[in-house]
């Protein structure tokens, strides 16, 4: 399996292929995380790839794995990224 792009590889390509500096991507970078940060309350959407959406989660009861003891677990709220259904049939190849 293939490792992961970097930061810097991710800033490169960019680069390279919209003709801008190194520099100025890896600027481009940095503000569209800050931007998700700032929006993903509201759900921040990257379109083709997928969105950030604020999920909340009821109160459960779980179990510790080694005693077997009930315990609760608070309701909380988490961040989720949903794929879109363009990037899904990219990756992944249509069901046809």
């Amino acid at each position: 399996m293939a490792k992961p792009l970097t930061k810097s590889q991710i800033a490169v390509d960019l680069a390279e292929k919209t003709g801008i500096s190194r520099k100025v991507s890896l600027q481009v970078l940095q503000v569209l995380a800050e931007l998700a940060y700032k929006h993903a309350k509201n759900t921040f959407t990257l379109p083709g790839i997928g969105k950030l959406v604020l999920v909340n989660r009821k109160a459960r009861v779980g179990r510790n794995p080694a005693t077997g003891a009930e315990i609760k677990i608070p309701a909380k709220k988490v961040v989720k990224f949903r794929v879109a259904k363009a990037c899904k049939d990219a990756v992944l190849g249509s069901k046809k």
